[in-house]
């Protein structure tokens, strides 16, 4: 049996949840296997990423507000070549890190264009200090040849700062 291809308010999604989940899991073990090169395979071309400061709103902008992240497709094509790299110091050698996302909720939109949301939990080990991130993503996603491909995502930090962390130098 299918599943449901229902949303928000029962709106008709162009996807299942199903879908949807596996797409943001595959995602999730992307990241946590340091397989940045097929990570950003996901994103099309043109494609946005953001992660606004921690607490932020999610009608924060980046043209008034100082995001942790704003990247356009290529500054993040430039961060994972660095991040990639020995002389990348924050992640060399690299934390190991676990995402859980769950809530997986498609939010509007059509087959061309979609906005689906999710919570996570990112664990990032290193040196003996384990730092836990934890809030929800908004992505904009589309279809390419049949494939699910983020058009935008932004990354908001739930917790009310990052003090204790200190940075955000792994991609949540």
């Amino acid at each position: 049996m299918a599943s449901p291809r229902h949303g928000a308010a029962g709106m008709s999604a162009p996807v299942t949840r199903s879908e949807l989940e596996d797409f943001l899991y595959l995602e999730a073990a992307l990241l946590d296997n340091w397989q940045l090169d097929e990570w950003l395979a996901l994103f099309v071309d043109g494609a946005r990423y953001f992660i606004p400061p921690a607490g932020a709103d999610d009608d924060a902008d980046p043209a008034t507000l100082l995001f942790y992240v704003a990247d356009d497709y290529h500054r993040l094509c430039e961060r994972v070549k660095r991040l990639k790299k020995r002389t990348a110091h924050a992640e060399f050698p690299r934390s190991r890190c676990r995402r859980m996302v769950s809530n997986v909720r498609y939010l509007a939109g059509d087959a061309a264009r979609f906005s689906v949301t999710s919570n996570f939990v990112t664990w990032r080990s290193k040196l003996g200090v384990t730092d836990t991130f934890f809030g929800h993503h908004v992505y904009e996603l589309t279809q390419v040849a049949g494939q699910l491909r983020i058009l935008s995502k932004k990354t908001f930090l739930d917790q009310d700062d990052i003090r204790e962390q200190g940075k955000v130098s792994i991609i949540p």
